[in-house]
C-alpha cells in the first residue's frame, strides 16, 4: 500500500530512481529564450529532417536543464560547412536578426560546434555576436563561449580544424568507394547520360540495405536516333571536317542539338542549334567506346575574393588531372564507337594543335556562308602567293586556268591579275570585291606580272591609254563578251 503511494505521487522519480536516471532540476531563472542553429549538406548523405530532428534535440537537451527554452530555429540544407555564414541563406538571416533589439532572444545553442564552423569561421563570428550582446552556448564546451578564456578560443580552434579535416576525410572515402565502383563493376555513378545514350533500369541495387529501400541500379543504353548522329560526327571528323563545319552540317540537316533533343535534361541550355563546342565535347568523350570513364571533371573550390580569405570558396569544375581519372577494365555498355575510330579522332586532334592556336583555328573552320556557290573552295590555291620555299603565304586565294578551243580563262584572285596583254578593267570603286573574276585573253598569253594590293599594274595603264579589248562575261558554259562600260559585278 505505501509503495503504490508513492508511485502515484511521483512515478518518474520512482522509475528514475530505480533505473539509476540523474535528473538535472530545470532552473527557474536561467538562460531564458534562446535561438538555435544547425546545418546539413548533401555531403552527409542524411535526410534532413532527419539532421534537423538530432541537432535540434541535441540543443534542447542542452539548454533546457539550464532554464533555455528554443524561440527561434534556423536551419541550412544543402549549404556546406565551407561556406561562410554570411553566405548561408539561413546563416545570413541569424546574423541579421542580431541587430533587431526587438528579436526575443539574447543567446544562440548549436546541437553540434563541427557542423557549424570550419576552419576559422568561429574566430570570425563571434566577436559579431559578443557586439550585440549574444551569448553562445556550444555543447563541446559544456556551457557558453567566454572569449576570455584561452582555453576556449583554443578548444574552438582545434574544432574548426576537426571539421575541417573530417569534411576531406569524407570526400576522400566517397571519391574512394566510387572509383572501385567505376574500375571493378562499370556502374554509372549518375549524372546526365552522355548524348546517344539514355538511362534504364538495371535492376535491384547491389547493396542489399538500398535494395530493401527500393533503390534500382541505372545503366545506360543505347538511343539509336541520336547514337547515329554520333557516328556521323565522328566519321566526318576522321575524313578530316573541323568541329564548326560538322555543327553547321547538322543545323542544315535539321538534326536536333542534344539541349532540343533531351530539354528534361538540359534546363541550362538554350537549344539554339549545334555549336562547335558540342561537337567538341562528343569527339573528346571516351564512354562512346564502351567503357565506364569517371573523374574526368572534378570540383574545385577556390576563394571567392583572393584578397579576402574570410569571403570563403565557391566551388568550380575543371578538367582533372590524367592521374585523377579511372576507366572500367572491362566494357560497361554498349559502344556507339570503336576504340580505334576514337583514338583515331583524338591522334587527328593532337596533331592538328601542335602547330599552334592559328593552325588549329585555320582546320576547324567552319564553311562561311557565300551568296553564291564555288565549287573549287579550298581545292584551287593560288601559286602567286607561294614564298619561295613553297609555303602559302597569307591572303592566298584561288586560281583557276580553263582551256578552250581557241581561248585561255583565268580566274584570277582579288590581288592578282594575269598581266600580260589583258584588256584594261576598272574596279568599282567601293565595291569590295573578294570574289574570283574572269578574264579571257585570245591566243597564246606572255608572262604574267602582278602588283600586290589587288589590279595589275599594266591594267591601270591600259586605261591611261584608253586601249584595250573588250570584257567577257561567262554565261553558263559559253563566254560571251561585253562592252566595256557594262561589266557586272560578281
Amino acid at each position: 500500500m505505501t509503495i503504490t503511494v508513492e508511485i502515484s505521487r511521483d512515478p518518474w522519480a520512482t522509475l528514475d530512481e530505480l533505473l539509476g536516471v540523474e535528473v538535472v532540476e530545470a532552473i527557474e531563472d536561467g538562460i531564458g529564450p534562446v535561438a538555435v542553429y544547425g546545418r546539413c549538406s548533401t555531403e552527409d548523405n542524411q535526410d534532413p529532417e532527419t539532421s534537423r530532428g538530432w541537432q535540434f534535440g541535441n540543443a534542447r537537451k542542452f539548454v533546457e536543464p539550464l532554464g533555455g527554452v528554443i524561440a527561434e530555429e534556423f536551419f541550412d540544407v544543402g549549404q556546406s560547412r565551407s561556406v561562410p555564414w554570411e553566405r548561408r541563406e539561413e546563416g545570413a538571416r541569424l546574423l541579421a536578426a542580431l541587430k533587431n533589439p526587438h528579436r526575443g532572444w539574447n543567446a544562440v545553442v548549436v546541437g553540434e560546434g563541427t557542423r557549424c564552423w570550419f576552419g576559422n569561421q568561429f574566430s570570425l563570428i563571434a566577436p559579431k555576436f559578443a557586439a550585440y550582446g549574444v551569448e553562445l552556448w556550444v555543447p563541446e564546451l559544456g556551457g557558453k563561449f567566454d572569449a576570455r578564456n584561452p582555453s576556449h578560443k583554443m578548444l574552438m580552434s582545434v574544432l574548426g580544424g576537426m571539421s575541417e579535416s573530417e569534411r576531406q576525410h569524407v570526400q576522400a572515402r566517397v571519391r574512394a568507394a566510387m572509383d572501385a565502383q567505376v574500375v571493378n563493376e562499370g556502374r554509372h555513378q549518375g549524372g546526365r547520360a552522355p548524348y546517344g545514350y539514355v538511362v534504364v533500369d538495371g535492376g535491384p541495387h547491389p547493396n542489399p540495405r538500398k535494395a530493401s529501400e527500393g533503390y534500382r541500379l541505372r545503366v545506360l543504353a543505347i538511343d539509336e536516333p541520336s547514337a547515329e548522329v554520333v557516328r556521323r560526327i565522328f566519321a566526318e571528323y576522321v575524313s578530316g571536317r573541323g568541329d564548326r563545319a560538322i555543327a553547321t552540317g547538322l543545323n542544315r540537316d535539321g538534326i536536333p542539338c542534344p539541349s532540343a533533343r533531351r530539354p528534361d535534361q538540359n534546363r541550362h541550355r538554350l537549344a539554339d542549334g549545334w555549336q562547335g563546342s558540342t561537337v567538341r565535347a562528343i569527339l573528346d568523350n571516351p564512354r562512346y567506346t564502351g567503357f565506364a570513364f569517371f573523374g574526368r571533371w572534378a570540383r574545385q573550390e577556390m576563394l571567392l575574393d583572393p584578397d579576402d580569405v574570410a569571403a570563403g570558396y565557391v566551388i568550380r569544375f575543371r578538367r582533372a588531372s590524367a592521374d585523377r581519372i579511372v576507366r572500367s577494365r572491362k566494357p560497361a555498355h554498349p559502344a556507339i564507337v570503336s576504340v580505334e575510330e576514337f583514338t583515331q579522332a583524338h591522334l587527328l586532334r593532337k596533331s592538328k594543335s601542335a602547330g599552334g592556336l592559328k593552325t588549329a583555328r585555320k582546320t576547324e573552320r567552319a564553311e562561311r556562308p557565300t551568296k553564291r556557290p564555288y565549287l573549287f573552295r579550298g581545292i584551287v590555291r593560288c601559286n602567286r602567293l607561294r614564298s619561295e620555299d613553297g609555303s602559302q603565304s597569307t591572303g592566298a586565294r584561288r586560281v583557276l586556268p580553263v582551256s578552250g578551243s581557241d581561248a585561255r580563262a583565268r580566274i584570277t584572285c582579288a590581288r592578282h591579275t594575269s598581266a600580260h596583254g589583258l584588256p584594261p578593267r576598272r574596279r568599282s570603286p567601293g565595291s569590295g570585291e573578294r570574289v574570283a573574276r574572269a578574264v579571257v585573253r585570245t591566243g597564246e598569253p606572255g608572262p604574267d606580272r602582278c602588283r600586290p594590293g589587288g589590279v595589275a599594274g599594266n591594267e591601270r595603264r591600259g586605261e591611261r591609254q584608253g586601249g584595250g579589248e573588250s570584257a567577257t562575261r561567262q554565261s553558263g558554259s559559253s563566254v560571251e563578251p561585253v562592252p566595256r562600260g557594262h561589266q557586272s559585278r560578281n
